[in-house]
C-alpha cells in the first residue's frame, strides 16, 4: 500500500474532490463534467460515486479552461491538448530509445 508522502508527490493520486478541482481552475463543476464527456479527463470515482481529479487532470483542465476563454471551442481545445499529450510522450519514449 502507498504511503501518504508517496501519494502527496504522485501527480496521477485522485487527491482532489469535483467541487475543489473546480475552484483551483476557476471553472464551473459543469465544465469539468464536459471535459470528461470530451475525453480529455477521466476521473476516478469514490466509493460513493463522486469524481476525484488528480493534479495532472487539474493541469490538462486549466489548460482547456485558457483555451476555451482566448475563443477555442471546447472539443478543439479538448483534441490539441490530447495531441499535445500525446506529441510529448512520444519525444519522451523517442529520446529513452536513443540514449538506451
Amino acid at each position: 500500500m502507498a504511503q501518504p508522502d508517496d501519494m502527496l508527490d504522485d501527480e496521477d493520486y485522485p487527491a482532489y474532490t469535483m467541487g475543489r478541482a473546480a475552484e483551483i481552475i476557476g471553472c464551473s463543476q459543469d465544465f469539468l463534467r464536459r471535459l470528461g464527456d470530451a475525453k480529455l479527463i477521466n476521473p476516478q470515482r469514490s466509493s460513493g460515486g463522486h469524481r476525484r481529479y488528480s493534479r495532472y487532470q487539474i493541469r490538462l483542465a486549466a489548460r482547456a479552461r485558457e483555451m476555451c476563454d482566448q475563443g477555442t471551442d471546447i472539443a478543439s481545445a479538448c483534441r490539441i491538448i490530447i495531441l499535445e499529450d500525446q506529441l510529448e510522450e512520444a519525444l519522451r519514449r523517442n529520446e529513452r530509445h536513443q540514449q538506451g
